[in-house]
């Protein structure tokens, strides 16, 4: 007991957090990811019994460290009735956060040597908001985060123990780490690199020999805990080893995320998205505390010598801030896949606690007496309430924490700027809702439905068994519809904004903005009437039937026991705007085409022998593809059509008989408005590759923010079917362009993971250049080579007749040396020259069976030109170089 004395205030505290945790524990719901993580598990396990077609998916690249744990947990204990599934899941991982800040006390109570600064540690660690929300249902993140406190401690105890025995232990640790997540390379890499040191700075062989020996004990026992927990590596280790590292270095799962008010791709982020996400998402008073931390560490290593990374406390601070800002700086270095905030960082939370207490420290010696060193810690005292308060006013649903630097205020404006709950954590609230206040008294029983990732039935499988049986997904006429409302920020799945306001009956809210809603569907019965008195626009599955504001779906007969269409299928409907300006996604803009997916109940309902869904239309459609399957095993139906197939041949009328622009596997025409294809003869297999639209602007101020780095606009699409029509032996399509002035198209067909089928490009205002070519075609060329190049009065011209487009696609360059150095732009002084080089079809086109280009030339005079093409590669295909005088320009008046 008297080893226990001098840490109960810390066992004291746990203990709180136990009874709290234990208390709260039935508060929270089933979130997105609980179910794919027990069947990761569960396949890992029927992979050990022996099927080898066990895995789905790219699950066999998850280890099982902490996953496997809990099934064997629910196995070993015959855990099997849902709800207790649920809760001892979310209870073991709530322990193992606790753990987590257990090792965060213990590393500080070594490094500081005072209890109340370790307690203060643990504090931090356990009292952030997200973390704590998170602590009970994330599996994936929190464990990593204690995992990582955990490897901290035992790092720092090798290094001051330096026995083989504390070596093959980090060993085990770092092993379970890096099975549980990538990011556990960190200290792979770190650790030998601090040996290596001691292994240079050691003063004799034996010494050394005892590096060498603890630090393979440390890499062999790691390699063999991380290999051991990831049974799908046992088969081939050093082959799957490649796979694995593959699927993390290019992850299958791209999204597109909300922050400050813009979607970005996963992939790119803007270079501030973390360090954002972490200042709004964080205790105000950690954060001043942990930045003053890092600003005396980074301090005193600008004050150290060489000498000091002998010391292993120096080194070990070190080691802190490398864990918290490498991660940060690999990820904007290399747009590494990141979504759902800066969940995937959590674990840099760990190195950060410990480096608030050195903040602490730090300001607290600042003041000289003892009244002023208490201000500093009764501020600290309040800044733990304040965080404590926000937690209890947040509960259940702390992992929507923002502090004071996000604009809480300002009514539904958190949501327009950043993902909110997108864990779906409120939805057990909603279902409780229902249960206490009854809206539907019609109904016998409470009557769900729930949009795609709603996770409807896995919140009813947590609730107590008597409030399970008054719950139903049957799809009900009457039934209320459960949104979850930020999945994509201002985007619920049908509805652009906000869904109509008769049809919202209750709101759950953080700072004054709604994560969720309830909301009672609309008059089916009277939709299916007013649908049914013209022709479906599609008969399949369902019939389909396009009103001014829906599509509404129609089966009948039909019956309420199609389990397929009531529980295991999803719907897929894609809209394709009668104008581009209506796709307002990135990736919306790139497909061509709005999709929607949802699951019956979430728009439907069986009633009189006939299934009926609408499905709200999100703007003027020029057509729809509407498909219904079942996970894994495919479609049952799909089909597609054009809402005004008049217009296509309208579009064709207008480019018969003309010259097309570009000719390959279709011709492609230019007009005013929108790029028509047409090819004839032409069946359906001739449309079923994607096609790709790159549209090049004069100024690039005129693209999204998310496509200025690639400098064009993906306007690509799927189907051409959904932009076209196949008629009299005939294909043809319409795809509108911006609204912005265009310089250029690149356009054509691929096939996914082969590359392009065919491709062209050119210029969207041709007659400049036919222009610029009568204009020296009487002149003399200046050089002459594949072109002949001539100078015009502001510019130099490149004609080539005969020419064809193989002349065109390889890339010019246009070295030019100014007579006067100062004239260089300022970064090419050292160059001695100025780089103009262009691509074709931007600047020239081709007509009459001649090419001609332009290039703008500078208004200050050129001595020297050298120009000519390049292959892919970079090698020469043709150059010229000569001299020329251009006469200064005049004076201004």
């Amino acid at each position: 007991m008297s080893a226990l004395a001098p840490h109960w205030p810390t066992l004291l505290a746990l203990s709180l957090f136990l009874v709290v945790g234990l208390a709260v524990l039935d508060d929270y719901g089933v979130t997105i990811d609980e179910v794919t993580h027990r069947e990761t598990a569960a396949q890992n396990f029927r992979y050990l019994a022996g099927d080898d077609n066990a895995f789905a998916d790219h699950k066999r690249f998850y280890g099982i460290a902490f996953k496997g744990s809990l099934l064997m947990v629910e196995r070993a204990l015959g855990i099997e009735e849902s709800r207790a599934v649920y809760l001892s899941r979310h209870l073991l991982t709530h322990l193992f956060f606790l753990t987590g800040g257990l090792f965060a006390y213990l590393l500080a109570r070594r490094l500081f040597g005072s209890g109340p600064l370790a307690l203060f540690v643990m504090l931090v660690f356990l009292l952030h908001p997200r973390l704590y929300g998170h602590s009970f249902v994330n599996y994936r993140d929190i464990p990593f985060l204690a995992m990582f406190a955990v490897a901290l401690y035992l790092t720092h105890r090798a290094m001051r123990r330096d026995a083989v025995s504390a070596f093959i232990l980090l060993g085990a640790g770092v092993g379970v780490l890096v099975n549980l997540r990538i990011a556990g390379l960190l200290l792979v890499a770190a650790i030998p690199a601090m040996r290596a040191l001691d292994f240079v700075f050691a003063q004799d062989w034996r010494r050394r020999k005892r590096i060498a020996l603890t630090t393979g004990a440390f890499a062999l026992t790691a390699a063999l805990t991380f290999f051991a927990l990831f049974p799908y590596l046992w088969g081939d280790p050093f082959g799957r080893i490649g796979e694995w590292w593959a699927i993390f270095e290019n992850h299958p799962w791209h999204p597109t995320e909300l922050f400050r008010g813009t979607l970005y791709p996963s992939v790119d982020f803007p270079d501030h998205y973390v360090p954002v996400w972490i200042s709004i998402a964080s205790p105000p008073f950690a954060m001043l505390l942990g930045l003053i931390g890092i600003a005396v560490v980074l301090a005193q290593s600008g004050k150290a010598r060489v000498g000091a990374l002998r010391n292993t406390r120096a080194r070990f601070w070190a080691l802190l801030i490398g864990c918290l800002l490498l991660p940060v700086l690999l990820v904007v270095l290399f747009d590494i896949n990141l979504y759902n905030g800066w969940r995937h960082l959590y674990f840099i939370w760990a190195p950060f606690s410990l480096l608030t207490a050195l903040g602490l420290r730090a300001l607290a010696s600042v003041f000289g007496k003892e009244r002023s060193r208490a201000m500093t810690y009764a501020a600290t005292t309040v800044g733990v309430a304040a965080t404590l308060a926000s937690m209890a006013l947040l509960h259940p649903n702390e992992q929507v924490f923002f502090n004071f630097l996000a604009d809480r205020a300002k009514p539904e404006y958190l949501q327009t700027q950043y993902p909110m709950d997108y864990w779906r954590n409120p939805m057990r609230q909603a279902l409780e809702w229902m249960l206490k206040e009854n809206p539907f008294p019609a109904v016998n029983a409470h009557s769900l439905s729930e949009h795609r990732g709603g996770m409807i039935e896995e919140n009813i499988a947590i609730l107590p068994r008597k409030d399970r049986g008054r719950l139903s997904t049957f799809p009900g006429l009457d039934a209320a519809v459960l949104v979850h409302e930020n999945a994509r920020p201002r985007f619920i799945y049908a509805y652009e904004g906000e869904p109509p306001a008769e049809r919202v009956i209750y709101r759950i809210k953080v700072y004054n903005n709604t994560i969720t809603t309830i909301q009672k569907k609309q008059d089916l019965r009277a939709a299916r009437e007013r649908a049914t008195q013209v022709d479906p626009v599609i008969r399949s599955g369902f019939d389909l039937y396009l009103q001014e504001e829906a599509v509404v779906y129609v089966k009948e007969p039909c019956a309420e026991t199609d389990d397929a269409l009531f529980r295991r299928s999803e719907f897929t409907l894609q809209f394709v705007p009668t104008e581009a300006r209506y796709l307002t996604h990135s990736d919306e803009q790139w497909r061509g085409f709005k999709q929607i997916q949802f699951k019956f109940p979430g728009y439907g309902a069986f009633f009189d022998g006939k299934c009926v869904a609408s499905v709200p239309l999100p703007f003027p459609t020029a057509a729809i593809r509407a498909s219904q399957h079942v996970h894994r095993r495919g479609f049952l139906w799909e089909a597609e059509s054009r809402v005004n197939p008049q217009a296509i041949r309208e579009a064709y009328a207008q480019v018969r008989g003309k010259e097309p622009t570009a000719r390959s596997a279709f011709d492609v025409h230019l007009t005013d408005e929108a790029l028509v294809y047409v090819k004839e003869p032409c069946d359906s297999t001739h449309t079923r590759s994607p096609f790709f639209l790159h549209v090049f602007p004069r100024s690039l101020a005129d693209l999204p923010s998310e496509r200025m780095q690639y400098g064009f606009e993906n306007r690509g699409f799927e189907a051409l079917i959904l932009h076209g029509d196949l008629f009299d032996g005939k294909c043809v399509a319409s795809v509108s362009l911006p609204e912005y002035p265009a310089a250029g198209i690149r356009t054509g067909q691929f096939i996914r993971g082969e590359g392009e089928l065919w491709s062209v490009e050119f210029s969207t205002n041709p007659a400049v250049y036919q222009t610029a070519y009568r204009d020296v075609a009487d002149d003399e060329p200046v050089a002459r080579s594949a072109f002949d190049l001539y100078l015009a009065e502001d510019a130099l011209v490149y004609v080539k007749e005969p020419c064809d487009q193989a002349d065109t696609e390889p890339r010019f360059f246009l070295h030019l040396t100014p007579e006067r150095a100062d004239d260089l732009p300022e970064g090419r002084q050292e160059h001695g020259f100025v780089n103009l080089d262009f691509a074709f079809f931007l600047s020239g086109a081709m007509f009459d069976g001649k090419c001609a280009a332009r290039a703008l030339l500078p208004n200050y005079p050129i001595a020297n030109v050298r120009t000519g093409q390049t292959t892919s590669g970079g090698g020469e295909i043709w150059r010229v170089e000569f001299s020329i005088k251009r006469p200064s320009p005049l004076p201004s008046a």
